[in-house]
């Protein structure tokens, strides 16, 4: 038996495995290098040279894991320093944008067959609060916060809805984007998480834009 052919599994599960579970690898290693001595043929012995070799190779391989370990570390290290220049940015998204005083620039794709849109605002708790019309090219418009009564509303998380009409048959319905502000960042086993002042998270992968906020 030959347990050189245990270094490329060592190799591939090197990435993952913890300096205790290394050790622990080791020691097998050692076991079976003692049973393949003691159960080598007499009348055809390995040479010394081989047992050197499989030897060398393992603590080759160990070494190159414990290596990868500590470059992954590192690696995580540096991906959450760079998490922080996001801080305090405007990402456009398709999320609930944090309304407090200042009109919320919001943007949408209409359907190209589409005659006219219409916005749809929703507060926090999904009622919708405004309607605006809009014309069949506009692809953004700034919302002053106003409701349908022409009185300003409360401050607080709105999200908007872009429905384009042909005549009187809806063409399509979907989830407009608005800035809002990072304030944090995390690294979750599914990827990188934003956190968006008023308590969107998003993934950043659904980033449309960034842009830093106005003094």
């Amino acid at each position: 038996m030959d347990i050189t052919a245990l270094a490329p599994a060592a190799q591939q599960g090197g990435l993952s495995r913890n300096t205790a579970a290394l050790n622990s690898d080791f020691d097998t290693f050692l076991k079976m290098l003692t049973t393949q001595m003691q159960h080598q043929d007499p009348f055809n012995p390995m040479e010394a040279t081989d047992f050197a070799v499989q030897l060398a190779t393992f603590s080759s391989v160990e070494q190159q894991a414990r290596t990868n370990t500590l470059l992954e570390g590192l690696a995580a290290q540096a991906g959450v320093a760079d998490l922080a220049g996001v801080i305090g940015l405007s990402v456009r998204a398709p999320v609930a944008g944090l309304y407090a005083g200042d009109p919320l620039d919001v943007v949408f794709a209409p359907a190209r067959a589409a005659d006219h849109n219409e916005l749809v605002v929703r507060n926090a708790m999904g009622r919708v609060v405004d309607t605006v019309a809009l014309p069949a090219d506009a692809t953004q418009y700034s919302w002053p916060g106003l409701g349908e009564d022409g009185m300003p509303l409360p401050f607080g998380a709105y999200s908007f809805e872009l429905v384009s009409y042909a005549g009187d048959d809806i063409l399509s319905s979907s989830p407009a984007e608005t800035y809002a502000q990072v304030v944090e960042a995390r690294r979750d086993p599914s990827g990188t998480v934003l956190v968006l002042a008023g308590g969107a998270e998003i993934a950043t992968e659904d980033v449309r834009a960034l842009r830093r906020p106005s003094p």
